[in-house]
């Protein structure tokens, strides 16, 4: 009996050694938060150098709107769009929650300053005027990002809203976000340097961007936060250091700072470890289905609009062909019988094809800015299509059902050849200049005692991973302070100087006692007619009712207050 009570306890003892043992295998961010999730990821050899819930579902937030610009981006590539082109605002967009630019229904927003806003502020409103100029509403937008994402390699990402706000079919994963900070540097160089924007003024006032590691840790060129509160704090990250080169994604992260101290902390450890060497990677394809083309012969087919001054072909007979887009492969059509006359004609070319569609195809897409009502073919161009049955009246079933798709297969022949050799040419990539605004930092009179201290994330982070600036320029807005995420805040004042903002902040903080406890003091430039005033806030509150109760504790202690949600 004793012999059995020894061997249970040595059991009970050994599950707990090996469950000890589990847990400090894992990452220290995945045991002390479920909803953590990280990836690092050697951008010229393509090999994940870390990895932890890499591949579980995660709520994207506003990393979204990375796919949004990607999107964007593809426009101004095929010439739809232009970077001077105006977006109109809807009603709809404009009712669209903070974070937003504030755009007025009936207002236009030019391309270049939706793609700042988007960078620097997260503004949710613009990214729904985006969505609704280019595919019409929201929800077709976001259907076209879920098909980009897949042509990316992203299997696990859906999307249902073009800025992240929250929706539960929403979803991603940190390798599926490293994939999209990987794809959209590669495929649009020219426009990536968006991303490195500091700040951006619009409508009179300075927006700065939210991911605060730039200009903070060496070699972050980008490039995205997110946040909403079922995803935590999200960041896709972009460093290129020494002749290395990393993506990095966290997401799930209690805090800003928290989440900034554990993306500097991996880049820190893992950056080392990257390729120095050439690229060696294979670029990130668009991989998906491209639509296929099919041929439908029409009795009564609508004509197109003849250009001014030209002259119709004449009149053949034969019938005219329209094509549709389809999901569906067409069923194969079987080959004509020989004759001599197309035996000759096999034997002294090769049969064209289109990448990626194969034969089927009667005739290629045309190039951009094509509409589908511009794509009919007029069949009086091609040469006269012999009858199986003379008898007949001349109908789409009076022809055999190959006879136009090979008649249009030798007629294009040459002009496929041509189309393919002009579209192989290299493009001479753009240079894309983004200016970054610089203020002046100049040094103001200290007003009470001494300024409070605000915690940063840097706190936390190595001195050789943080690049401080000395005076040459700063990042307005919060750019040198803890993020701050859209959430309700509690402003006292604004004061004209960055000190006098932070001593209100230290003298009401001391006055209240716990009614702020926990809550971040935080300041913020803004221009008002004019002048650049500091706004004074405390921030972190999770509900409206907090940010409010806290409001009624300052109001008691003489300060002004109100709460706003941003």
């Amino acid at each position: 009996m004793r012999f059995l009570r020894k061997t249970s306890l040595f059991a009970r003892v050994g599950k707990v050694l090996v469950l000890s043992a589990l847990a400090l295998s894992l990452p220290a961010a995945a045991v002390a938060n479920p909803k953590y999730a990280g990836i690092v990821v050697d951008a010229k050899t393509g090999k994940t150098l870390y990895a932890s819930s890499a591949d579980a579902y995660r709520y994207p937030a506003s990393l979204t709107k990375i796919m949004t610009l990607y999107v964007v981006f593809e426009e101004l590539e095929a010439g739809r769009l232009s970077l001077s082109s105006r977006l109109k605002v809807s009603k709809y967009a404009a009712g669209r929650p903070p974070s937003k630019l504030g755009l007025k229904a009936g207002k236009t927003i030019r391309v270049k300053d939706a793609i700042l806003a988007l960078v620097t502020k997260s503004a949710n409103d613009v990214a729904t005027v985006i969505a609704e100029n280019i595919s019409g509403s929201e929800k077709q937008f976001a259907e076209r990002m879920t098909r980009t994402a897949r042509s990316l390699g992203m299997k696990k990402t859906t999307f249902r809203n073009p800025h992240g706000l929250p929706n539960s079919g929403q979803r991603t994963s940190a390798r599926d976000m490293a994939t999209l900070g990987r794809a959209i540097q590669e495929h649009f160089p020219q426009y990536y340097g968006y991303f490195k924007t500091r700040s951006y003024k619009y409508g009179g006032r300075t927006y700065g961007n939210h991911n605060k590691l730039l200009g903070r840790v060496k070699g972050v060129d980008g490039i995205k936060t997110g946040y909403i509160r079922a995803s935590g704090f999200n960041l896709v990250t972009s460093v290129n250091r020494n002749g290395r080169q990393i993506v990095a994604v966290v997401m799930g992260g209690r805090s800003g700072a928290s989440r900034n101290a554990q993306m500097t902390k991996l880049i820190n450890r893992y950056l080392s470890k990257a390729s120095r060497g050439k690229k060696t990677v294979p670029a990130i394809a668009k991989n998906g289905a491209a639509p296929i083309f099919v041929a439908t012969a029409l009795k009564t087919p609508p004509l197109p609009q003849a250009k001014p001054g030209s002259q119709p072909a004449p009149a053949s007979g034969a019938p005219m062909v329209l094509a549709f887009n389809s999901t569906e492969k067409p069923a194969a059509v079987p080959a004509p019988a020989p004759t001599p006359q197309t035996t000759a004609s096999a034997a002294a070319t090769k049969r064209p094809t289109v990448p990626g569609f194969g034969e089927a195809v009667p005739l290629p897409p045309k190039l951009v800015k094509q509409r589908f009502d511009e794509t009919f073919a007029v069949a009086t161009a091609l040469p006269p299509i012999r009858r199986e049955n003379q008898d007949l009246d001349l109908t789409t079933n009076s022809i055999p059902g190959n006879a136009l798709l090979v008649a249009a297969r030798e007629r294009t022949a040459r002009g496929i050849e041509d189309a393919g050799a002009q579209q192989n040419q290299p493009t001479p990539p753009k240079t894309l200049k983004v200016k970054t605004v610089a203020i002046e930092t100049v040094p103001a009179p200290e007003v009470g005692s001494k300024p409070v201290k605000i915690a940063t994330a840097s706190a936390a982070q190595p001195a050789s991973s943080v690049t401080e600036s000395r005076g040459d320029t700063v990042t307005v807005a919060t750019s040198d302070r803890p993020d701050i995420e859209p959430g309700w805040q509690v402003q006292i004042a604004a004061s004209e100087t960055e000190n006098q903002a932070v001593a209100l902040l230290k003298k009401a903080k001391a006055r209240t006692g716990a009614a702020l406890r926990g809550r971040s003091p935080y300041t913020e430039p803004v221009e008002a007619n004019g002048q650049t005033l500091y706004r004074a806030r405390f921030v972190g509150f999770d509900t409206k009712s907090s940010a409010r109760r806290a409001c009624r504790t300052l109001k008691k202690a003489k300060f002004a207050c109100f709460a706003i949600y941003q």
